[in-house]
This record gives C-alpha cells, structure tokens and sequence, in this order.
C-alpha cells in the first residue's frame, strides 16, 4: 500500500503542476494578487469548499459527533446567515472600492494605523492558524505514513511546504483558484468514497446505520440530536447559530485569504453568485461530514472499537487506517492532503498580498513591474519560510497545550477586525489623527481581557461557559472603545481646525 500510496502522491503533484503551467501563462502581479479579476465564479465557487475546510475539520467533524451528536450544524446555519451578510453588504463595499486588499478600506476610513492594525491582525491569525492546521494535517500523516518510510517529520514538513510554494509562486491566486478545484473534487470524493466503504463493510442499509446511530454517541446517547437546548453550554443552539453567522463574518468577510478568491471574479454580481452557491454546496457538504460521524461510531460500536478514551480528532483516521482496508486507508491520506493543501495555499497568497500592499506598499513605493514582481517574490518566499518555521517548532514542542494556545491567538484577533468594520461601516464618526494612536493599543487590549473573562466565566457567570459567541462580545467591546475615543465628523473638523489656529 505505501507504493501506491507514493506513486498516486506523485500523480497528484504532477497534476498541481499542469494547472500551474497553464494558469501562470504570462503572469504578471495583478496575475497574482486579482487574478486578473477573470475568475468564473462557479470555479470560485466549488473551489472555496475546500479553502474552508481545512484538513482539522475533515477530522474533527466526524469525530466530535461523539461528543457533540449533530449539533454542529446549527453552526452550518450560522454559515448561511454569515454569507448572506458577506454577499449583501461586505462584497458591494469592496468591489465599490475597487480594492485588491481588504484592509485598504480601514486605511481610507481611518488613516494609516487603523490600516496596518488591520493586516498585522491578519498576518498574525492567518499566518499562526495557518500553519498550525497544516502542521497537524502533516503529523497524522507523519504517524500513519510516513514514519513507516522513516521519513523524519522536518523533511516531510519542507517537502509539502515547497510543493505549495512552488506552484503558487507565479500564478498567485488565478493558479490557488484552479488547483483548488482539484483540491476539492478529491476531499468530497474521499468523504463519499469513506461512507460507501463503511457502509459495505458492515453490510447494512443507510436506515439501518441511522437507526443505529440512536446509540452510538458518548455514553449510549443519540449522536443525531441537532439542538442542544441547555442555555449554559457552549454547543446551546442559538450560540451555536448566532457564533457560526459572526464566526463567517469575521474569518471569511474580513479575512483576505477567503476574500480575495471573491474579488478575483469578474464582477460584483460573480462575485454574489459565487458566495450563493458555495453556500449552498457547504451546507450539503457539512451535512455529508455529519454523516460520516455518526456512521463511523456505529461501525466501531459494532466492531468493538473502544473510542472512549481516543482523542475526537483521532477518531476518522484511527478506523480509517486500522479498520477500512487498503481504500479507506489511501481515500482518507488523499482527502486529508487536499484538505490540507487547498487551506494553506491561499495562505500564502493572501499573506504576500497583505504584506506587499497593507504594509510595504509596493504600488506606491516601487515604480516598475519588474521591480514589484522581484518584492512580492521575495516576500511569497520569506512567508513559506515563517510558515515552515512555525510548523517545525511546533513539531518539535508538540503538546496539546501549545496547540490550543496557538489556536487562541489566532481566533482572538479576528475580534478587533470585526469591531473595526463594524465602526466603520454602521458608524459615521472618526478617530482624531491625535488618537489614532489608541487603535492598536484597543487591538490588544480587548481579547486579553476576552480571554479573561472566557477563563473565568462559569465562576463570574453562573456557570455560563462561552463558545463561539466569545467572538461577537470581542468585537462589541472593540465597537465601545472606539465609539469612547471618537466623535462626530463635524466635530472632528472643528477640534482639527482650533488646533491649527492655536
């Protein structure tokens, strides 16, 4: 099976690199930021599914239904709402904008601090959570693969990282659009393919299998329960609902990552069609990966499989590897490279486009294309650099608690985003230049406190445990301060105008 395996690996590789051949065919840098804003938005469209789910969620999805039966799915419907916000108020501001960096807009709105507050929040979630989600993609890999090859997990890291730096290197985003549609058709084909396999494995029909899933969660309870109606935990429908709606808001609408395949379309009206129909495709996709949780607990109910002392994530690939065959094996290592891929390559894109044009500003500080092509190309590769750098010491350091804490950062910046497009946009007060200064000070300070008040809220609370609510009060809380340190307008002129004078 390891032949196989190596031999369809190289397969795969070599397909990235038709696509990249063919989409980096006179690539210029509007090529590689916008893609020449020529991206059909169906290819957009199908290829986002993969962007979203990372290689942490083909696992984790599955394995949570153990603990928390279907109720991730009143996340699913939180995802709906927060697209149909994306789709009718963020995209029309940036295509207006005409923007090729989200964070442009802060800058007009606020000045230059508001702007690189902006993109270093980004820099820093996307950067961390980014590589944090392929290091752990690499380390199943790593247990199940290729530390049968003795292949040492520094060298399998460098490999998957300069495979993506390579092909991503000249097409920039108009390549990540493309090799994403790939990247998808395989994750989708492997989370199918793993439910027809289980399902012959045990012999039964589908209403058999969801009869026996009645049973199958933590503790004999029904893995199929939807609404979780106890107000105190965190997986409470409505938080769930309520958090997943702002949760896409923040990590899609106001991450450049997601937003610039969005702005790669060829029109605003692309661009909604796109958002639409991706919605539409994630639903039924999340509702497969449901599925196949509450199918992979019957069969290691049926099979004697003692899940409960496994780790939720490890759950999919331990009966994928140890129970399903030859096909599960290899169907479960090609998902979750795609999976892995299709999330870290937009990454870099994203992140050289924030560092070229949020914080280095090349259209301004470099005259010619070539001189701007040689700086982007630099930075793609210094952002592969950092990228792998984070990936090997956390590889080096492993342990569920610096796992979670990476993953709190990362979660925790997107709060002051949110806050700040709120203002901006719901708003018509401005920030003094004399105050400016406040806005990364804000930036910081509110998820610190969050991260208290999340610490400490069944003693403070009454035993009220936040979940992905803990995103909105962030960003409420940055709304607050920033409403404190500014003022109206026509104010604003006035102050400006009796400093000037005085």
């Amino acid at each position: 099976m390891s032949g196989f395996i190596f031999a369809f690996f190289v397969f795969y590789v070599v397909m990235l690199f038709v696509i990249t051949g063919i989409t980096s065919r006179k690539a210029d840098n509007q090529t590689y930021f916008t893609g020449n804003r020529k991206s059909p938005w169906f290819v957009v469209a199908y290829g986002m599914i993969g962007s979203s789910l990372s290689g942490v969620t083909f696992m984790s999805v599955p394995g949570d239904v153990y603990t928390t039966q279907f109720t991730y799915f009143g996340v699913v419907l939180g995802y709906v709402l927060g697209y149909l916000v994306i789709g009718g108020l963020l995209l029309p501001l940036y295509y207006k904008l005409n923007v090729t960096s989200i964070y442009e807009y802060l800058g007009g709105r606020f000045g230059n601090e508001a702007h690189k507050t902006g993109s270093v929040l980004f820099f820093i979630s996307r950067l961390l959570g980014s590589a944090l989600r392929m290091y752990l993609v690499i380390f199943v890999l790593q247990v199940f693969v290729f530390d049968g090859w003795h292949i040492p997990i520094w060298l399998t890291s460098i490999v998957m990282i300069t495979i993506i730096l390579l092909y991503t290197m000249r097409g920039g985003i108009k390549t990540v659009v493309w090799t994403d549609l790939l990247q998808t058709t395989f994750l989708i084909g492997a989370l199918v393919i793993t439910i027809v396999v289980i399902m012959r494995n045990m012999g039964g029909s589908f209403a058999d299998l969801w009869q026996g899933m009645s049973t199958a969660g933590k503790g004999g309870t029904d893995c199929r329960t939807v609404w979780n109606l106890d107000w105190h935990d965190n997986s409470f429908f409505l938080k769930q609902i309520i958090g997943g709606m702002f949760i896409t808001i923040a990590m899609t609408g106001l991450d450049q990552d997601m937003m610039q395949k969005n702005l790669s379309c060829k029109s605003l009206r692309d661009a909604r069609r796109n958002m639409f129909s991706f919605t539409s495709i994630l639903v039924v996709v999340n509702i497969l990966f449901l599925t196949l949780g509450g199918m992979l607990l019957v069969f290691a109910q049926r099979n004697g499989i003692d899940i409960s002392q496994m780790p939720t994530d490890r759950i999919y690939p331990e009966i994928a590897f140890n129970y399903l065959g030859k096909a599960g094996a290899m169907v479960f290592v090609f998902g979750l490279i795609s999976a892995g891929f299709s999330s870290a390559d937009g990454t870099f894109t994203a992140l050289t486009t924030t560092v070229c044009y949020d914080i280095l500003r090349i259209e301004k500080r470099f005259t010619t294309d070539a001189q701007q092509t040689r700086v982007r190309r630099i930075v793609h590769v210094l952002i592969s650099l950092l990228f792998l750098m984070v990936i090997i010491i956390v590889s080096n350091h492993h342990n569920d608690a610096l796992i979670r804490i990476i993953f709190m950062v990362a979660s925790y910046t997107y709060g002051p985003l949110l806050g700040l497009f709120m203002f901006g946009i719901f708003t018509k007060r401005e920030v003094p230049e004399s105050r400016r200064w406040m806005i990364p000070v804000i930036a910081v300070l509110v998820p610190t406190f969050c991260y208290i008040l999340s610490s400490h809220s069944q003693q403070w609370l009454w035993g009220y445990k936040f979940g992905y609510e803990l995103l909105i009060v962030n960003g409420l809380l940055v709304f607050a301060c920033l409403m404190a340190v500014s003022g109206k307008k026509e104010a604003m002129s006035h102050e400006s105008g009796e400093e000037l004078r005085n």
